[in-house]
């Protein structure tokens, strides 16, 4: 079952048209990466599909109920993390998520509960300190405690580590992880090392139009490798080998290993059968799978 689902959705800014007719649909119990540049319209997108900005065409479905702009009912499935959340800085950690859990409706026992193992999940569980006095991952890590305090079927954050540091970005990253198995978790990001981290799904969005989209998996074994790494124990042998192998091929090369850029299986086979003719032994064969900044900029170029 599609968990979010949008179809033939578009936006404009006055001559601007930042949404141009994009259909997309996420499954329950995925991580999805919403990939594209900055002003590429991730954000737009998302505050649509949270019922925050009206659409001028196309339509949005969460769990199969259509979101209305303003009060949508849809929202009480969803949980929504900002770029930069924002918090009362005189709060501790539990006064904001109880404060949280009142708005939403829970009861006190509730309340209580679900802080415990959101702030347990975050790893916030001992701290006590003012908000006020949080680093950024500190916040942000808060911020996805938050956004789960309804145990929403489906978790928005929008850029959720592009202000943070490597130690932050994965610790926030390894939340989502963790809580894809109760909530599908949808992320915009521009940072593409992320996607290939935790999504098995992804979109690329790109001058208003989805311009690729699937799992992983098949975005890679659709595009199959893209080159091949050959390295050889001697300069020697690598200097016979780019003397043989058509110049077109070779991306990169060093003393001893050369990176091939290869389009199919045929020009691979042809690099095998080359290697055996001249009786030159490589140490390492390795077919270089394509990465997420691969297909990115081949969707968008």
């Amino acid at each position: 079952m599609d968990i979010l689902r949008i179809e033939n959705l578009s936006k404009s800014f006055g001559k601007h048209q930042v949404i141009d007719g994009i259909s997309m649909s996420i499954p329950e119990g995925s991580v999805f990466g919403f990939i594209g540049e900055n002003g590429a319209g991730k954000t737009t997108t998302m505050k649509m599909a949270l019922g925050l900005l009206s659409p001028d065409a196309g339509e949005i479905f969460v769990l199969e109920e259509k979101v209305r702009f303003g009060m949508t009912k849809t929202n009480r499935h969803v949980g929504y993390l900002p770029d930069v959340p924002q918090f009362y800085p005189f709060m501790r950690p539990r006064e904001y998520l109880r404060f949280c859990g009142e708005i939403v409706g829970l009861s006190p026992a509730q309340i209580t509960r679900r802080s415990q193992e959101l702030l347990d999940l975050v790893g916030l569980g001992e701290t006590n300190k003012r908000i006020g006095t949080f680093s950024r991952g500190m916040k942000q890590r808060l911020g996805v405690a938050q956004a789960l305090i309804n145990s929403p079927k489906l978790l928005i954050c929008d850029e959720p580590t592009s202000a943070l540091d490597p130690v932050g970005r994965k610790e926030v990253l390894d939340i989502l992880r963790q809580i894809s198995s109760t909530t599908t978790v949808i992320f915009s990001t521009h940072v593409l090392s992320d996607v290939e981290r935790i999504c098995d799904r992804a979109a690329v969005l790109h001058q208003g139009h989805i311009v690729l989209e699937g799992t992983l998996s098949e975005l890679k074994d659709r595009h199959g490798s893209s080159g091949l790494a050959v390295e050889f124990s001697h300069p020697s042998d690598t200097h016979r080998f780019c003397e043989l192998v058509p110049q077109r091929l070779i991306a990169q090369r060093t003393e001893t290993e050369v990176t091939l850029s290869t389009t199919d299986e045929a020009d691979e086979r042809r690099v095998l059968k080359l290697l055996a003719k001249h009786d030159i032994l490589p140490v390492k064969f390795e077919a270089i799978a394509p990465s997420v900044e691969n297909l990115y900029l081949e969707a968008v170029s």
